[in-house]
């Protein structure tokens, strides 16, 4: 069982430590992203690192990392045994929609903002704690031990890179419509807007997913309500090894 986890924006392969031990050491890898500043030269990092493995993989990615997981899924299909999203930003998705998706696709285009104005003026605490408590809600940022905050900020460009990344891509709804994989999207039951959408659209596009909502998590689920999370992952990815051999396009239609 080959697995590969990829973590959100301005975080690390450390993210998943729990599951990875869960899952087993041997064959699960959690790669540090680089924030490319394009998901075609992301996710085609990651397909290097996935071709160095004997089999399909368990393809598993959150927020960022979910956006390089979808891209992965689309792009080389036959790469993957079977996808778990847990509240992608594939923000550039929003465009196909309607007038929510246009709201929503308007307010991270502003926090987007945001983070390039602060970058500009080298102000990185100012924009990270924008960034930080957009996700994790207000006063986060200045919850965060001081020395948290002075190891996270010089992040800031990493995160405007993986903006341009996720607002940028030319991928549609069209291009992830009845991708024929199993597929799990796990979002958080009090998560923001933007993330809402992206989920709602990829549920219309993929009925076939299986969609699981964490009560009262919010974007940062993986890490808030850990266990829980990677309970869903888990059972997923067991469930889908247990299928090998399986045709995963019969199986979805």
């Amino acid at each position: 069982m080959a697995v590969v986890l990829l973590h959100c924006s301005a975080s690390s392969g450390a993210q998943w430590r729990a599951l990875v031990a869960q899952l087993g050491r041997d064959r699960v890898l959690a790669p540090d992203l680089i924030s490319h500043g394009t998901l075609a030269r992301e996710a085609g990092a990651i397909r290097s690192l996935m071709g160095r493995l004997d089999e399909p993989v368990h393809l598993v990615g959150h927020s960022y990392g979910g956006a390089v997981a979808l891209h992965i899924a689309r792009t080389r299909p036959e790469r993957v045994r079977s996808l778990t999203l847990v509240e992608p930003s594939a923000f550039h998705l929003l465009r196909d929609g309607e007038a929510i998706d246009a709201l929503a696709l308007s307010e991270i285009i502003e926090l987007a903002v945001d983070v390039r104005v602060a970058l500009a003026a080298g102000d990185l605490g100012s924009g990270f704690g924008r960034f930080v408590d957009y996700w994790s809600g207000p006063g986060s940022w200045a919850a965060t031990p001081r020395e948290k905050r002075a190891a996270f900020a010089p992040q800031l460009a990493k995160v405007a890179l993986d903006f341009d990344a996720l607002l940028g891509d030319p991928a549609g709804l069209e291009d992830v419509r009845d991708l024929g994989l199993p597929t799990l999207i796990v979002q958080g039951g009090a998560t923001r807007l933007p993330s809402r959408c992206v989920c709602t659209l990829l549920r219309k596009a993929m009925p076939q997913a299986k969609f699981e909502v964490v009560p009262g998590a919010g974007h940062m689920l993986p890490i808030t309500h850990r266990d829980q999370v990677n309970a869903l992952i888990a059972e997923h990815i067991h469930h889908n090894s247990d299928l090998q051999g399986t045709d995963h396009a019969k199986l979805a239609a």
